[in-house]
């Protein structure tokens, strides 16, 4: 459930969704955005929950409380900077799902979402749980931007929501961390 609440407020005011409403105006099957959008989602968060799995086994408890903690920050941190516009993958002709699967695959790989759900991982019992939760967290809000649309996202306050997640982020990052480190 973290790992859900967590790609949800990291990815509200994220690339990829922006992404996904692009790829949603542009191809009339949005199912098969979604679906793509989900699939590529799924195995870049199953790569982070699987990483996790691993470093767990390496660290110590404290240690991968300070992980999360950590990951939690960026992402907060993350949010403060300026958004840059996805490329629109306007040259790509390679049908609504390969272009879906692949644009949304390379613009999540490696970013917040995914350190979340791999520091998430490391800190469960069961990391496959946190990768489930990050895909199906970023996967709603994706869902939603392609159902929804470009025109619809850009009359959202981005900015606020980029700000105030980026808030909650840090503070709870920083809560994590110093409980992790036992100054609270």
């Amino acid at each position: 459930m973290a790992a859900f609440v967590a790609a949800i407020l990291i990815e509200a005011g994220d690339r990829t969704p922006w992404l996904a409403a692009i790829l949603g105006d542009r191809f009339e099957r949005r199912g098969t955005v979604i679906v793509a959008s989900l699939v590529a989602l799924a195995i870049g968060n199953g790569i982070a929950g699987y990483g996790g799995g691993i470093v767990a086994a390496h660290l110590t408890p404290n240690a991968r409380a300070l992980l999360l903690a950590m990951a939690l920050i960026s992402a907060g941190a993350g949010a403060f900077g300026r958004l840059k516009p996805p490329d629109r993958l306007e040259k790509w002709r390679i049908g609504a799902f390969a272009t879906s699967l692949l644009g949304m695959g390379i613009l999540a790989f490696g970013d917040r979402t995914q350190f979340a759900t791999l520091a998430f991982a490391a800190r469960s019992d069961a990391p496959v749980l946190a990768a489930v939760g990050a895909t199906l967290g970023a996967g709603l809000v994706s869902a939603a931007a392609v159902l929804a649309g470009e025109a619809v996202r850009a009359r959202l306050p981005i900015r606020a929501i980029r700000f105030g997640t980026g808030v909650l982020l840090c503070a709870v990052g920083i809560v994590s961390g110093l409980s992790a480190l036992r100054l609270i």
